[in-house]
């Protein structure tokens, strides 16, 4: 344009300086790393930046029942003995359970030892999956599990005698399990596993979110009900066996992205199959390593701060590329010296770095915002009212324990010593390494310590 070449060649070191993409490549990975980061330090681990990005986006969070919403540890409620003995009811039933990994079975178990019961052997043991258990005991064969599975196994004259009561039993919360022997109906065993304190809070706070809450379990109708009721679930999808969790998940994708929130082995397809996949910290290793997003302290308030943290990091990236833009949308233009024969407008290569080297200030600046987000919504508590009571007398015990590195360790250490007599309570912390017990009666050392290395742990 009959310029010099020093002019010229002026013009375009400052266009190739100003228009340097350095803000642009860091735009989206610096949010994406302190968006993890700040999930991190609140127990919210994110294994991908795209489940970081799609987490916000979720339509439905759909939620298991046992382990998820109620906080999976059954005990048993109800022994409605029918044909049989109270007595033999419960050996013969937790005889057959004994060879089952179900957390159900495990509450029959913990019952079990409480009560001393010597249990039979059982021959040919056999798992219908989510619906009950068979086996052969001195001879006969017996069966355990819900309605539907003790339908197929035993005449319809003896089934009509006790339906109407298992329908409510259900109603009012407990999981019936029915048990037969051959053709005759043992009796009835109801488990009532409770509802966490947090998961009505959290349902309720995913629907201020916009998003759509929905229940699936395998357990019954009416017992999946009364659970909603509790937490405010309005959806229920109830009786889904474990291989037809991933079906329900796929029909829900039609109406938008879907989030699964499990715990448990059954629940691994479904959390494959999902958008994504949500796994409660002190959950089964197989769910941990299907899910896309791990809630360390298994707290389902969590899942909600998920969301706001997504929502938060999304919109933290638009800002960052408009920030990358910005100056260069302005300056590219100066610094070819469009406006130099106009208004006498330049743009130096010096101050061109200064212009390139605050874009990226802006961006990073911009990413770091998101340590003050605030994840967690604060709820208002009314005071409850103290009522002092005489109570027995109780023994604590605190000590130190060696090799616990995440509440999945502090879960199986909690575990262990709940299972001493007269422990009725235990906490653990992983970070500090402490461990203690509250029990009813004295609990001697020794006792404590065979607990802790039976699982695994070391007390030090």
């Amino acid at each position: 344009m009959g310029e010099s070449f020093s002019f010229a060649l002026e013009r375009a070191v400052s266009v190739l300086v100003i228009s340097c993409p350095c803000a642009l490549g860091l735009a989206t990975p610096v949010a994406i790393m302190v968006g993890n980061g700040k999930g991190a330090k609140n127990g919210i681990l994110f294994k991908t930046g795209e489940s970081l990005e799609l987490t916000g986006k979720v339509k439905t969070v759909i939620f298991d029942k046992t382990g998820t919403l109620t906080k999976g540890k059954p005990s048993v409620s109800k022994i409605i003995p029918l044909e049989s003995t109270e007595e033999e009811l419960l050996k013969t039933a937790c005889s057959l359970e004994s060879k089952s990994e179900h957390p159900l079975a495990k509450a029959l178990l913990t019952y079990a030892e409480e009560k001393e019961l010597k249990l039979y052997d059982v021959s040919d043991f056999k798992i219908t999956g989510g619906r009950g258990v068979e086996g052969t005991v001195n001879g006969k064969k017996v069966y355990g599990g819900n309605l539907h599975f003790i339908k197929e196994k035993i005449s319809l004259n003896e089934m009509q005698k006790f339906e109407l009561s298992v329908k409510e039993l259900s109603k009012e919360g407990h999981t019936p399990l029915i048990f037969s022997k051959e053709d005759t109906v043992l009796g009835i065993i109801c488990v009532q596993d409770e509802v966490r304190e947090e998961s009505a809070e959290a349902v309720k706070q995913l629907k201020e979110l916009g998003i759509n809450a929905v229940m699936l379990t395998g357990d019954t109708e009416e017992t999946a009900r009364s659970v909603a009721e509790k937490t405010g679930i309005t959806t229920v999808i109830a009786g889904v066996l474990p291989d037809r969790k991933a079906e329900a998940v796929n029909e829900l994708k039609k109406d938008g992205l879907v989030c699964m929130t499990g715990d448990g082995i059954n629940d691994a397809p479904a959390l494959a199959s999902s958008d994504i996949g949500i796994a409660i910290g002190a959950g089964s290793d197989t769910a941990l390593e299907a899910a896309d997003v791990v809630l360390v302290k298994s707290n389902l308030l969590d899942v909600c701060s998920a969301v706001r943290l997504s929502r938060h990091t999304v919109r933290n990236i638009r800002e960052n590329l408009f920030w990358a833009f910005f100056y260069n949308v302005i300056c590219i233009p100066l610094a070819a010296g469009v406006f130099i024969k106009s208004f006498g407008w330049q743009l130096k290569p010096v101050l061109g770095a200064a212009a390139m080297s605050l874009s990226s200030f802006c961006v990073v600046t911009n990413a770091l915002r998101l340590n003050f987000v605030r994840l967690k919504k604060y709820i208002h508590k009314k005071p409850e009212s103290v009522i002092i009571e005489n109570k027995e007398s109780v023994m604590e015990k605190e000590f130190k324990v060696e090799g616990m590195m995440c509440s999945h360790c502090e879960m199986h250490v909690k575990d262990a010593l709940l299972k001493i007599n007269g422990v009725t309570s235990a906490e653990a912390s992983h970070e500090s390494g402490k461990v203690k017990i509250i029990s009813s009666k004295e609990i001697s050392d020794s006792e404590v310590r065979a607990a802790v290395e039976g699982a695994g742990y070391k007390i030090i």
